[in-house]
């Protein structure tokens, strides 16, 4: 009897540590994973997550020195940057002068006494070329900034750049390195990332909002010339010891074709009936740049295959953005949702079968709405690798996967491709690329005002593509410098034409002073 007891409670006692120790490895196993997880959610934290966590007298005390003293030589750095970023942006923005306007300049310019707040500070290292810092700052300043405007009817306005507020990350890179002081040949810097930025426009003496759609104008004119003038992958390179640094400059490294094909399940914007989509695409956000689909009248799932090239300046940072809207006929038209890819993602040559989903803002990932996707075939290639590989957007037989399924649909088949048309294709010899075209001057232009001058400006278009740009308008100038450059997307060199015409600036229509084909 008392053998059977003590076997009894053996196993009893047994069976408890048994029961204990699995409990015991199985919270400390569960204690490892909420570690894990709260050590990886750490390491996934950006700027903006640690400030909401840690207040500002706990970052980091070099940064808070760096404050101080930014603060102190700030009247210094004013004088400087101000000349700095008036000679950068002015000139861009003579460029985007709105066509109700004659002219658009800065009558005066000084960032004012508040200087900027540096939040965050990273070092990249560029293996041994070179070292890019990124200093990411805040601004709610106090400047000084007029613009002179003038209107094609004659009337100046002395317009006031008021309340900015600026969130971003500023970029420098010191390359290349060297051995000799201070130790980099060049300095290199741009706005690699705007957060945000804030202004309102207010005319001195007087109400803006009087002239219909002044204001709209002049604010597009304002961000695009920020846009194009400083923002990443423009960068403005200050040569520091003698050198050509010609390979630091912003320049086309590929081309990024893009077929738009369809969207689904999109948002319903309309009380009576469907919405009316349209996509908007672009890597830059420039005007000239931007890509917009045609409109699908009462469709939520929208059928576009449309074919789009865009120029890529830094494949490594820059994306393509979509944004679908609803069409309002003369009102504006409302946001149905947006999405982007990295063109990092993307392996040259071939192409990319990617559904997007919609979010309502890209700085925002805790969208849960659904609010559709949309559908896009990506190819990118890197200049000088067009002739390497077979095109499949080519027009004369490219098709979207949908319009294989469509087309294998209609014949009861699997659709393929016509290997007929491809085999035509190869033997076609096409010269694609961009050309880059630098306007610098003109001599002996002949006079067309009657005061013996002329207000001459540049205007490039490509004959095939009806592709166009123009310079800025130099004022009562015979002998005019511009020194701008221009980028043009060339799909067949051997048949295409470059057309350069000059024209005389007219505050009540235009007159050309000559032409040029090339």
């Amino acid at each position: 009897m008392a053998f059977f007891f003590g076997v009894v409670v053996g196993i009893v006692v047994g069976l408890a540590v048994t029961v204990g120790f699995v409990r015991c490895e199985n919270a400390r196993s569960r204690r490892r994973s909420e570690l894990a997880a709260t050590v990886a959610a750490f390491a996934r934290m950006t700027v903006e997550d640690s400030r909401k966590i840690l207040p500002p007298q706990f970052y980091p005390s070099w940064l808070t020195w760096l404050n101080s003293h930014l603060t102190k030589i700030w009247p210094y750095v004013n004088e400087a940057a101000s000349e700095l970023i008036r000679t950068s942006v002015e000139p861009i923005l003579e460029q985007y002068t709105p066509i109700i306007l004659s002219s658009l300049k800065f009558s005066k310019f000084t960032l004012g006494t508040v200087a900027p707040q540096f939040t965050g500070v990273s070092i990249i290292e560029d293996g041994e070329s070179g070292v890019t810092m990124e200093l990411e700052m805040q601004w709610d300043g106090n400047p000084s900034i007029i613009l002179d405007i003038k209107t094609l009817v004659g009337v100046s306005l002395p317009v006031q750049v008021k309340n900015i507020g600026f969130t971003g990350v500023f970029r420098l890179i010191f390359k290349p390195l060297v051995d000799e002081f201070p130790g980099f040949g060049a300095v290199s810097y741009s706005l690699r990332q705007k957060k945000n930025l804030d202004f309102t426009l207010k005319v001195v003496g007087g109400d803006i909002s009087t002239i219909p759609g002044l204001y709209e104008a002049i604010e597009g004119t304002i961000r695009d010339a920020v846009e194009d003038s400083i923002t990443w992958p423009v960068r403005k390179v200050v040569p520091i010891l003698p050198g050509d640094y010609s390979d630091l400059e912003l320049k086309p490294v590929g081309i990024l074709e893009v077929k738009l094909v369809q969207a689904k399940e999109l948002t319903n914007k309309d009380i009576i009936g469907k919405s009316d989509p349209y996509a908007v695409l672009y890597v830059r956000p420039l005007r000239d740049r931007m890509k917009t689909s045609k409109t699908i009248n009462n469709d939520l799932n929208p059928i576009w295959n449309e074919h789009f090239e865009f120029i890529v300046e830094d494949e490594s940072t820059q994306h393509l953005v979509v944004k679908v809207y609803d069409a309002e006929g003369l009102q504006s038209a409302d946001l149905i949702g947006c999405a982007h890819i990295r063109l990092s993602e993307l392996e040259p040559g071939k192409v990319k079968d990617v559904w997007l989903k919609l979010v309502k803002d890209l700085e925002i990932q805790r969208d849960n709405k659904n609010r559709g996707q949309v559908h896009l075939e990506l190819l990118y290639y890197p200049s000088g690798t067009e002739n390497a590989f077979t095109n499949p957007f080519a027009p004369n037989y490219s098709m979207t996967s949908l319009e294989k399924v469509l087309k294998g649909s209609e014949n009861g088949t699997e659709a393929t491709e016509n290997e007929n048309a491809i085999k035509q294709m190869r033997k076609e010899v096409i010269v694609r690329g961009v050309l880059s075209v630098t306007v610098i001057s003109a001599e002996d232009l002949p006079p067309t005002d009657l005061m013996g001058k002329a207000d001459p400006y540049v205007v490039l278009s490509m004959k095939k593509s009806e592709a166009k740009s123009k310079t800025r308008v130099v004022n009562d100038n015979l002998n005019p410098v511009w020194n701008q450059s221009f980028d043009f997307v060339v799909e067949d060199g051997l048949h295409e034409m470059l057309i350069v015409e000059v024209w005389d600036h007219d505050t009540f229509g235009k007159r050309m002073s000559s032409s040029l084909n090339l």
